[in-house]
């Protein structure tokens, strides 16, 4: 019986289960739509308010650091809503339109169809108001946005280039002595401060933290030795070694100050007062130290003065010694400048002492890298001397960076000195951290390619593809992601090398809007700015695209089945490419659209058909000659009289280098209109051909199974087409022998057919078989012929 109604009540449950499934299911949409207006009515208020802050000109640096984050939250919010919603505002305005209009009065119709109608509409509308309040909150967050980081590049500016007395004048120090005292007085209580805090420290505890360092230390020289052990004898073979162990000997650096100093922050802390700014400073100051500490490890690593042979940046010995202090200088400089500077505010000093400290940390600073530049040029001078050669010129790029670091010292300098010391600190700290990220840099970059090298290098011998295979993939793969890696390292460095002028290198390039005059031709508003950042466009573009194209050439190529001249064409037609990309990107950035040059390239094209006809013609020649390629780089070609290699491609002609070693220009449209003679088309076999005239005498057979066998034993001449000795016929009283056969290029033809006659003469000479035989030369005596006889007299 209890069976019969747990059978007879289940359907009831189950549809009960189902009616709720169906409930909740029809509720979510409505829930969705509520919590998007929540959102959304959230994000109002959240504006508004900080539209009001902005207003006042009261917040801090950090409070607008935290307003700009947020709102680039709520900005994607309301985009998310939008992209959420918008699906569903199509689809019921499609279901709408499907319905029609409403009919004319007095017109009957379904009420179930009238009452989708009205829902639909509701619908509709209510998806609409939501989608456009969404859109209206992203575009007022994206505006308050920018004006926060306005008003932050304003602030910046302002204290970058806020002026004080200079440290020449005698208010300046009038008002550092007024202030002695006082200041004076503060650094005793802070002294007092800080003696407390660590009196408050049990002595058990500062014990367990000095054994906490030495224990650091001893990790460090144990992992020191063991590095050296690993990078010399279990790293893979090649320079990943070098680079593997620098980096590994950077990292390490930083251990010993970090955990002393992370120490000293938890012998001090406890014992100072819990709103103590002290506090602050020293949970900071651990990370200042590993700066440092990263630093001078950073610098060594690469200068490496103990091992000349780990050294990674091309330096001579007498260079990388003498400059291994200058680093250390540097790092200590840079967290003493730090520091003094954070315990100056937190002991509430004057700003005349701050300014002091301040300036007296960018002119040491400064001084210490000018002597560092200085010393660095004056003993490659001395080491060249010493191998007895002349210093030779330094790379374009290298006297570049120091002309632009020599003149940034000196901005530095005079900023300091007429009272600008914001302004000097900031370009000498600007110095400082441009450098240590370009060596950072530097040494990841090299870290990935010689780890993609090694690994590119450890590759079994059953791996090798066989020949006429397709393409090494692994080796295109790691020669493609070493690119890609260094890429984004040196990108990413930009980025934080541009970091300090702005939020991001994007705000950076706004400070340009500043420069606004400028003058206008026809419909284009030319601003100086503009054509500046159209110049240094143009320029980045062909640095990038003369790097890619040599990366291409030089690394990535070399690894694919391609041919030499298969390369050369790609890596041309790159360069084309690469400069019309160029140029639309430096038009671009000076305000020219391509449809605003229109009548530009109308009034050049008669130019162009007048004086410009030919330099036209060979240049489309030559792109038909790379894209069509009946001849390419390596091709044996014969034109016009003119017959050798094929060296180069250019745009307006090609190279061929004749048999004696000279080189002929040619005309790309030459091998267009003219008749071209192309020997190694599609890489052909080379026929090898021998006329020997013999005397007709000759036993044939064995002269022509010499000739034969010649051919058939020669190790180039190839099997099929099977090589053959015909005769030709008969001439001059010889008889005259045709011997062919085939090589596998007709750069082999000449030589092979040398070979064959040297061994065709010396066994027809072995086998008695003259080539030539000498005329025969019969002599007769001729006799007198006998008189006539007598006639008879009678």
């Amino acid at each position: 019986m209890r069976m019969v109604t747990i059978t007879r009540t289940l359907p009831t449950w189950l549809l009960a289960f189902a009616l709720l499934l169906m409930l909740l299911l029809s509720g979510t949409p409505a829930a969705a739509q509520d919590e998007a207006d929540g959102l959304l009515d959230a994000a109002r208020q959240r504006i508004e308010l900080i539209k009001k802050r902005l207003a006042d000109g009261e917040a801090g640096d950090g409070e607008l650091t935290g307003f700009r984050r947020e709102l680039l939250g709520l900005q994607q919010q309301a985009e998310a809503i939008v992209v959420e919603q918008a699906p569903q505002f199509d689809s019921a305005k499609a279901r709408l339109s499907e319905l029609g209009a409403a009919p004319a009065d007095g017109a009957a119709e379904a009420a179930d169809v009238a009452q989708q109608r009205r829902t639909l509409k509701r619908s509709s509308e209510q998806l609409d108001a939501r989608l456009k309040l969404a859109r209206l909150l992203a575009l007022e967050a994206e505006q308050l946005s920018d004006e926060v980081s306005g008003q932050r590049r304003a602030r910046f500016r302002e204290q970058l280039f806020e002026r004080t007395d200079s440290v020449l004048a005698p208010s300046f120090w009038n008002e550092l002595a007024g202030s002695f005292a006082r200041d004076a007085a503060r650094v005793e209580l802070l002294e007092r401060r800080l003696a407390e805090a660590a009196a408050r420290t049990p002595a058990l505890r500062w014990a367990g933290l000095a054994l906490l360092v030495a224990g650091a230390l001893a990790l460090r020289l144990w992992l020191t030795r063991r590095l050296t052990d690993v990078a010399a004898h279990r790293a893979p073979p090649g320079r990943v070694r070098r680079s593997l162990h620098a980096v590994a000997q950077t990292l390490l650096a930083m251990l010993v100050p970090g955990v002393a100093a992370y120490a000293l922050m938890l012998g001090l802390v406890p014992g100072l007062d819990a709103g103590d700014p002290l506090r602050g400073l020293f949970a900071s100051s651990v990370g200042a130290v590993c700066f440092a500490a990263y630093i001078g490890g950073l610098g060594y690593a690469l200068l490496a003065p103990r091992r000349p042979s780990w050294r990674l940046l091309p330096l001579p010995d007498r260079v990388a010694q003498g400059l291994r202090w200058h680093v250390m200088w540097i790092a200590a400089i840079t967290f003493a400048g730090w520091f003094l500077q954070r315990l100056a505010g937190a002991a509430a000093l004057s700003l005349a002492l701050e300014v002091a400290l301040n300036g007296a940390y960018a002119l040491t600073l400064g001084l210490v890298l000018a002597r560092s530049v200085h010393r660095a040029e004056q003993l490659r001078r001395q080491a060249h001397a010493e191998e007895g050669e002349a210093a030779g010129a330094r790379p374009g790029w290298l006297s570049l960076a120091l002309v632009l670091v020599w003149g940034m010292l000196l901005l530095s300098l005079l900023g300091i000195v007429i009272g600008y010391v914001a302004l000097g600190s900031f370009v000498v700290r600007q110095v400082v951290w441009i450098g240590l990220l370009s060596l950072s840099a530097y040494l990841l970059s090299l870290l990935i390619d010689d780890a993609c090298m090694a690994w590119l290098g450890t590759r079994d011998g059953d791996e090798t593809p066989p020949r006429g295979q397709g393409l090494l993939l692994r080796d295109q793969a790691l020669v493609l992601g070493s690119g890609v890696l260094r890429l984004t390292v040196w990108l990413l460095a930009l980025v934080l090398i541009l970091a300090p002028f702005g939020e991001n290198p994007e705000d950076l390039l706004r400070r340009t809007d500043q420069l606004r005059v400028g003058f206008a031709v026809g419909q284009l508003q030319l601003r100086p700015t503009a054509v500046l950042q159209a110049m240094l466009v143009f320029a980045l573009a062909l640095l990038a695209l003369r790097a890619l194209k040599r990366w291409l050439t030089e690394r990535y190529l070399p690894t694919t089945s391609l041919d030499a001249g298969m390369r050369s064409s790609v890596g041309t037609l790159l360069g084309f490419l690469g400069s019309v990309v160029a140029i639309g990107l430096a038009l671009s950035a000076v305000g020219l659209e391509l449809e605003k040059v229109a009548w530009i390239a109308s009034a050049l094209s008669v130019g162009i058909g007048f004086g410009l006809q030919a330099v036209v013609s060979n240049f489309v020649s030559g792109l038909i000659l790379l894209a069509e390629r009946p001849v390419k780089v390596g091709d044996w070609v014969s034109l016009s009289g003119v017959e050798g290699d094929i060296r180069r491609i250019n745009v307006r002609a090609t190279e061929i280098q004749m048999g004696d070693r000279s080189t002929v220009i040619v005309p790309n449209s030459e091998f267009i209109t003219k008749v071209v003679r192309n020997v190694t088309h599609q890489n052909p076999v080379g026929l090898v051909q021998i006329k020997l005239p013999m005397p007709l005498d000759t036993d044939a057979a064995k002269a022509r199974a010499i000739l034969l066998r010649a051919f058939e034993e020669h190790e180039d001449v190839l099997d099929a087409p099977a090589p053959s000795v015909q005769l030709d016929g008969i001439v001059d009283g010889q008889m005259v022998f045709n011997a062919t056969g085939f090589v596998g290029s007709p750069r082999q033809a000449y030589g092979v057919r040398s070979a064959l006659l040297f061994r065709a003469l010396q066994e027809l000479r072995e086998a008695q078989l003259p080539l030539w035989r000498p005329p025969g030369m019969v002599l007769r005596e001729e006799t007198a012929p006998a008189p006539a006889p007598a006639a008879d007299k009678t």
